[in-house]
């Protein structure tokens, strides 16, 4: 079981949170699943997720993503996954 903690920040204020909750086990594998899912329920658009995105998140717990990380314009400062 795993539970990721993802926030949506602007000004260093929480616009918008949810949390990912899986039964199963967690797998980097699907990190991008995991991503997805989360944004289309922050209805934001999803991030490119890159090789230290991951690293970050395995070795920190968390990860950042920044509007350059975006492919679309964001009208928000970052976008945070925090495993739980």
């Amino acid at each position: 079981m795993f539970r990721i903690w993802a926030k949506v920040l602007s000004e260093d204020h929480i616009v918008k949170q949810t949390t990912l909750e899986r039964d199963e086990k967690f797998s980097y594998g699907d990190f991008f699943g995991y991503l997805a899912e989360i944004c289309d329920t922050l209805d934001v658009p999803t991030p490119l997720l890159l090789k230290t995105h991951l690293f970050n998140y395995a070795k920190f717990n968390h990860v950042v993503f920044r509007p350059s990380d975006f492919m679309e314009p964001v009208d928000f400062e970052k976008l945070v996954l925090e495993h739980i």
